[in-house]
């Protein structure tokens, strides 16, 4: 079976311009906030994207995605494959317009995400994670119908995601660092579209977890690389590999990865709740540790919170210091 071609230009800006035109009346503009922790190496400011409809930045791709597909396209309804947060933005969207919604997700997709699909109205299909992640690969799954809508490796998801990089240059123009949860590339490699039109002197950061980190030794080998998987409770980033597709326009536009640990993401996220009273997953913090770290550089540092969807049992055990 032939893979998709791969990504070798950034995102165009006018397709992010228009993408923001069309998700108007489904994503919000989510506030940037400055986050106040004492002793912090940088001025560290807090991207918002817990507070979307569906509790993350997913519904910015989805949406534009599906708006380019049209109507006849839809007229067999659409699915994805999703851990969860993608999956709610398409659901979401598929709802609103009355077509069929189908999500093929991976064995240890949380249950709050789960919960959330069924109270969308999706059906929901579950591979083991090895299966599941070959869909993001190969783009195809045996029985499939419908318009199939790739959670990464899509120009209208990333045109759609690059929207948050326009919102972070206007909100905080005098930014130095933007710093980016690494799950498949689609929303670091649009965000980083939008700045290296329009500001290429600001540096866009991956950050991934220790347990499930393919982009950093890729950057350092010159080559895709392959790791050993860990399912965590950072459940939104992370894979075996670097797709293929993404490969690329990752190392084109991306200035770097930062690899944190899981208990360096879990205090974040406690920080995140004592301090600034924000939610956030596993994937969502992950940016803020980095920051927290120092290993992304002092001066103004924007951390993409991507998400708040966190199992309530996960987060009280992180609460009580404890790795769930």
């Amino acid at each position: 079976m032939a893979l998709a071609a791969p990504f070798t230009e950034p995102i165009p800006i006018e397709a992010i311009r228009a993408a923001r035109e069309r998700i108007a009346g489904a994503a919000i503009r989510t506030p940037l906030l400055r986050f106040a922790v004492d002793g912090a190496p940088a001025e560290i400011f807090l991207k918002l994207e817990n507070l979307q409809p569906v509790g993350s930045f997913k519904i910015r791709g989805a949406s534009n995605a599906i708006a380019l597909a049209g109507a006849k396209a839809l007229e067999n309804g659409v699915w994805t494959a999703s851990a969860g947060n993608m999956a709610q933005g398409v659901a979401w969207q598929a709802r609103r317009l009355g077509i069929q919604c189908t999500v093929v997700a991976p064995d240890h997709a949380p249950a709050t995400k789960l919960a959330a699909l069924d109270r969308l109205g999706a059906r929901v299909l579950k591979l083991p994670f090895a299966e599941w992640f070959e869909i993001l690969r190969t783009h195809t799954h045996p029985g499939m119908t419908g318009t199939f809508i790739h959670p990464v490796s899509d120009p209208g998801v990333m045109a759609g995601n690059g929207t948050i990089g326009l919102e972070i240059l206007e909100d905080l123009p005098d930014v130095d660092t933007i710093l980016v949860p690494y799950g498949g590339g689609g929303l670091s490699c649009g965000i980083a579209s939008a700045v290296a039109a329009l500001k290429p002197r600001v540096r866009v950061l991956a950050c991934e977890v220790e347990t499930a980190a393919p982009l950093a030794p890729s950057l350092a080998a010159g080559e895709p690389q392959s790791v050993t998987y860990t399912a965590s409770f950072v459940d939104g980033i992370g894979s075996p590999f670097v797709l293929p597709d993404m490969w690329p326009l990752a190392r084109r536009v991306l200035a770097g990865s930062i690899v944190m640990p899981l208990e360096a993401v879990a205090e974040a996220l406690r920080l995140l709740i004592e301090r600034q009273h924000v939610v956030a997953e596993g994937a969502g913090a992950t940016p803020v540790a980095a920051a927290l770290s120092g290993r992304a550089g002092p001066g103004r540092v924007a951390c993409v919170v991507s998400g708040g969807n966190l199992d309530p049992a996960k987060l009280a055990a992180i609460l009580r210091r404890e790795l769930p």
